[in-house]
């Protein structure tokens, strides 16, 4: 209304639907009225569990209060009920009075308000309350001489409120006691002298008060102290007044108490202790709670800070430790009557803005806008609200909102989150916002303390979120952590860029002595700490430290989960600047090569071993990979120049190197050489696959599975599932040709294998094996071919290619089918012209029983000469025809 001078505009209070939140209170209060209906029910058994407890919780401004006045609103009348709930129904002459109490500080209520509004509330029902209101016009005398209660009330508000029916009910109530007492006019009315004659009758259960002496309680009230614990203690004789009520004219007070968490801390919390009392001493009364943080009252830890703790006392509030969650970090699951009030869907969110402004019946921010805010607020209605204020003052300047225009963060978010944590609560919170995850020791050590109380304290917060199957079980909401992060915050104790430094500085450290301390070192852990201690790194300019090392170690196991932060949004920023950015790319461009045409991997580690930025360790690690994914590219020259290197550099990387040399000398025909040198690989050179390598070339399909087998086990011992994977994938491929019968075991193992692994060529590897598995018996086969080489094209590896050509090649062998060979030799020779697996054109002649022309043969160096070569690749052929026509 004061935003705008458009007269046209509409500004409703948009509620978006919190059904499942209404169907839980729904249940919780049906549950209630039938416990205070039955017989068995006291009201003034102090003994008793309670059960009349609801608590919402969660992060400010995300709709707590709003959905408290919707319940007040749905209580008092169904027109204020919401169309998507359902009402609530209740026994015939059963009343459900709402009174909803604001404890926020800025609504200046204190206890006395509280009790007030309760009293006046009740009021309502048009008659007094003998019992509770001469104690409340004791206490009131005493506490407020010469202040009459209707002038108190009618400037606090709550007259006009209610009403002024409490002064008169309360008069009415001491001059019937003083009636029924038979004393003088001018006796009746001091309400001290009243109370006096009232105890003493009551104590000599005189017959002229039996209405009053089925209170037990009250003489002792009437005669204790009139102050503030006194009155705290005077809502059980409410709660008695309203069960000698008529039969049918039951009430039953709904009593919704908001922002509760404005009522002290956990240091503080004399008010707290004041309104458990009349929690407590109200039992037939029904109780919504709402606040930040969840209601502790079932902690046994509390026992002497309030009076009535523990799961005994209160069942229903007990937050029952999960099995799989550590109890040390003072973290639980939600109970049915402690619920986290959770995000807005993306489809609520749109709701609320389309009808939260308005103009002739249309929505008035335009759909790409509301697309933008919502993926912006991750939810939360604060940020809604924040941003419908930011569209009109866009709105005002002249010029029309663009979706870009929100993609801005709100330092008033910052002062809702901080407003009510210590100082220790808000240091640790700037110091978590850097890590996407963090436990208890790793929230403490960011935060450079000594203790982890504050640590603990705060993963007690609705804005911490909690996974229990994650590596670290806490995690920030996502747009408060952003907030935090990035805007301009104003508080007292904001950190300077320095401070920012030294924190990301200190949680680097942390990350770092997890993983190198870890007495279970686990790939999960690497992982995790790589991917934060990347982020921190290139974020704040930091030197690499232990990332180097366990670079190494996520390089050396060969599963490339994915690992690069993304990217920083800051034009200008394409060229790599420091240490940090050019790791953070290699380890991209390495994960995402199973994901990328190995052009645009070679094109990505090239600009970083350009750079010169990496230490040489990690420069040779660039180097080493680029000159893989060269060789995958065909550019055999340039992959041996980089192998060599690595190799004269002698670092850890350079069994590797020699094996890609050997690799390379296998490419190029030369089989005695590759032999050789695997002699001299072992293990860091992956000796076993080498020489698998070798010999299935050869058509020596024995050696060729053994040697794959030896480096699978070897895999596994050393615990490096990529290596174990890949070998396995060879078995099968190469035991493909030889034993079809069988192949589907060993193609199901590596499947199971790479599954827990990111490895393109090898699951290449074990598609083209199921092929040379149904090679000469699937007429179908040369399809299935064509959509694996449209694939292998797209990846960009290249020495895929032939491998598939030659599975085509045995099977049109065994089908004896002249024309498809010679199309697939054509393919061949027009893929191998470099000169590198030209040897396949060989095989797929000696397949065929084809002689070779001099002038095409690749002039390889077979182990035990062409000729042996060429009959072990016919036998294969033949030995396949004859199971397939046996077959038919």
């Amino acid at each position: 209304m004061f935003s705008s001078n458009d007269r046209h505009l509409g500004a409703d209070e948009a509620f978006t639907n919190r059904q499942g939140q209404w169907q839980m209170f729904a249940a919780a209060l049906t549950e209630h009225l039938q416990h205070v209906a039955d017989p068995g029910f006291d009201v003034e058994d102090l003994e008793a569990p309670r059960r009349n407890v609801l608590v919402f919780h969660g992060v400010g401004g995300i709709g707590k209060s709003t959905l408290s006045r919707k319940i007040e609103a749905s209580l008092t009348s169904t027109e204020g009920l919401p169309s998507q709930w359902g009402e609530i129904s209740w026994p015939e002459g059963q009343t459900i009075l709402p009174v909803r109490i604001d404890l926020a500080r800025a609504a200046g209520t204190d206890f006395e308000r509280v009790i007030l509004t309760i009293r006046l509330a009740l009021a309502g029902l048009g008659q007094p309350l003998p019992a509770f209101d001469l104690a409340l016009r004791r206490y009131w005398e005493h506490q407020h001489p010469g202040e009459a209660l209707e002038d108190y009330l009618r400037r606090g508000g709550l007259a006009a409120r209610f009403g002024k029916a409490l002064p008169q009910q309360m008069q009415s109530a001491l001059g019937d006691v003083a009636q029924a007492l038979l004393l003088p006019g001018s006796v009746g009315s001091a309400v001290g002298q009243v109370t006096g004659a009232l105890v003493r009758a009551l104590r000599e259960r005189r017959q002229a008060v039996r209405a009053l002496a089925g209170c037990a309680r009250l003489a002792d009230l009437l005669e204790a102290e009139p102050d503030l614990d006194a009155l705290s203690y005077y809502p059980h004789l409410l709660a008695w007044e309203l069960t000698q009520r008529p039969v049918g004219k039951s009430v039953t007070p709904v009593i919704l108490l908001d922002t509760f968490e404005d009522t002290g801390d956990r240091t503080h919390r004399d008010l707290e202790r004041l309104l458990q009392r009349v929690v407590w001493l109200m039992p037939n009364a029904f109780f919504v709670i709402t606040g930040r943080s969840r209601l502790q009252w079932a902690d046994e830890a509390l026992q002497g800070q309030l009076d009535w703790t523990g799961r005994a006392a209160w069942p229903d509030l007990v937050v029952h430790d999960l099995p799989y969650a550590r109890a040390a970090h003072g973290r639980a699951g939600e109970t049915g009557r402690q619920i986290l009030i959770g995000d807005f869907s993306r489809e609520d969110c749109d709701d609320y803005l389309t009808r939260r402004l308005s103009r002739g019946g249309q929505p008035l921010i335009g759909e790409d806008v509301r697309e933008a805010i919502t993926r912006r607020s991750h939810g939360l209605p604060l940020y809604l609200d924040l941003s419908v204020m930011r569209f009109l003052e866009i709105r005002r300047s002249g010029r029309s909102p663009q979706p870009s225009d929100f993609d801005h963060d709100f330092p008033s978010l910052i002062a809702r989150t901080l407003s009510d944590l210590t100082a220790d609560e808000r240091h640790v919170l700037r110091s978590v916002s850097l890590l996407d995850a963090f436990d208890l020791k790793l929230a403490t050590q960011a935060a450079g303390m000594a203790h982890e109380a504050a640590a603990l304290r705060l993963t007690e917060r609705p804005f911490i979120h909690h996974n229990a199957f994650g590596l670290w079980p806490f995690y920030l909401h996502a747009l408060i952590r952003s907030t935090i992060r990035n805007a301009d915050d104003q508080a007292d104790d904001r950190w300077s860029p320095r401070d920012w430094q030294q924190a990301a500085q200190r949680a680097f450290n942390a990350l770092g002595e997890q993983w190198n301390t870890s007495t279970t070192p686990s790939r999960m852990l690497l992982v995790g700490c790589l991917r934060q201690g990347l982020l921190l790194a290139r974020d704040f300019h930091l030197d690499l430290d232990w990332l180097a090392e366990a670079t190494f170690a996520y390089v050396g196991d060969s599963i490339w989960e994915p690992l690069a932060p993304p990217a920083r949004d800051q034009p200008g920023h394409e060229e790599l600047q420091t240490p940090a950015e050019a790791l953070v790319e290699t380890l991209s461009a390495l994960a995402r090569r199973q994901h990328e045409n190995r052009q645009r991997t070679a094109e990505r580690l090239t600009d970083v071993t350009a750079s010169g930025l990496l230490p040489a360790a990690l420069h040779d690690l660039a180097v080493y990979y680029l000159a893989k994914a060269q060789r995958d590219l065909g550019l055999t020259e340039a992959s041996r120049r980089g192998m060599q290197h690595v190799v004269d550099g002698g670092g850890r990387l350079a069994p590797a190197a020699r094996r890609g040399l050997a690799h390379l000398a296998r490419l190029a025909g030369d089989f005695p050489t590759a032999l050789e040198a695997a002699a001299h690989l072992g293990w860091e050179g992956r000796h076993h696959r080498v020489r698998g390598d070798v010999w299935w070339v050869q058509g020596d399909m024995d050696k060729g599975a053994q040697s794959f087998l030896g480096a699978r086990l070897e895999g596994e011992e050393h615990g490096k599932a990529g290596e174990a994977a890949m070998s396995q994938a060879m078995r099968a491929f190469t035991l493909a040709f030889t034993h079809p019968g069988t192949a589907d075991d060993e193609i199901n193992l590596a499947e199971h294998l790479l599954a827990a692994v990111d490895l393109r060529a090898a699951t290449f590897d074990v598609r083209i094996a199921t092929l040379l598995r149904d090679a000469g018996s699937d007429p179908d086969l040369a399809d299935r071919a064509r959509v694996l080489a449209a694939e292998i094209d797209t990846s960009g590896l290249a020495f895929a290619r032939p491998k598939l050509e030659l599975a085509l090649a045995f099977h049109h062998a065994i089908r004896d089918d002249q024309e498809g060979i010679a199309a697939t030799i054509g393919r061949l020779q027009e893929q191998t012209r470099e000169g590198y697996y030209a040897y396949y054109v060989d095989i797929a002649h000696f397949m065929a029983g084809l002689a070779l022309p001099a002038a095409e043969s690749s002039a390889s160096r077979w182990i035990d000469g062409a000729d042996s070569t060429r009959e072990r690749w016919r036998g294969l052929v033949m030995a396949r025809r004859h199971r397939v026509r046996s077959a038919r």
